[in-house]
């Protein structure tokens, strides 16, 4: 089989179509625990930073909340607007300077972009500047225990395998860059595969008592 390795926006482009229909226990696990733990509040403006096809904004704009998406693959923000017409949805990379000005948002949920993220410095701090006094971030993450053991997100699309990578952060590097970033309580839990998952996506079994999330 053909292997290619894109560029990772060029990756997220190629596969946006066939996403939300491509079977991921990875994505799966996070969809079952990562939005209820932002706990959206009435009138609270919450950031989904790197938002793909916006699996979460119906999650995240429960209570009267008002959700905006953010991410840096035009082909994802295409499913996601044709998913949530009514949702704000902006360009840009997370790795850079957010369009957005300092204190505008009430929560931030960042998804399972951990991996690509080449400088979780820039990214923290980026969220820092963009929450309110007192606001929260809940930030998921591919387990570096997956990285470590060579997986990647990957998909097939007429018949090639396109593999997008995964960069090797461990937990303390997350932390570490939260509390550089100004962070004043840091909470972690980490999630390994189990029945409920393998009863929901196809061959997940193999990942039961492994560290996922």
């Amino acid at each position: 089989m053909q292997t290619n390795r894109p560029d990772v926006r060029s990756g997220y482009d190629i596969w946006s179509e066939s996403y939300d229909g491509t079977p991921n226990p990875v994505v799966a696990l996070d969809e079952r625990v990562t939005p209820a733990v932002v706990r959206p509040r009435a009138q609270e403006r919450i950031l989904d930073a790197g938002c793909g096809t916006g699996r979460y904004f119906e999650a995240l704009g429960q209570n009267g909340s008002s959700v905006v998406g953010l991410d840096f693959s035009a082909g994802m923000l295409r499913i996601a607007r044709r998913k949530q017409p009514e949702v704000p949805l902006v360009i840009g990379d997370l790795s850079g300077t957010w369009p957005f000005r300092d204190a505008c948002f009430d929560a931030i949920l960042c998804a399972l972009v951990g991996e690509h993220l080449t400088d979780l410095g820039a990214t923290c701090a980026e969220m820092r500047r963009v929450l309110r006094p007192g606001g929260r971030v809940v930030f998921s993450a591919y387990h570096p225990a997956m990285a470590a053991a060579g997986k990647e997100a990957n998909f097939l699309k007429n018949g090639i395998e396109y593999r997008l990578g995964a960069v090797r952060h461990t937990e303390a590097d997350y932390r570490a860059a939260f509390r550089q970033a100004g962070f004043a309580s840091i909470s972690g839990r980490e999630y390994r595969g189990d029945a409920a998952l393998a009863a929901a996506v196809p061959d997940a079994e193999r990942y039961a008592g492994f560290p996922v999330l």
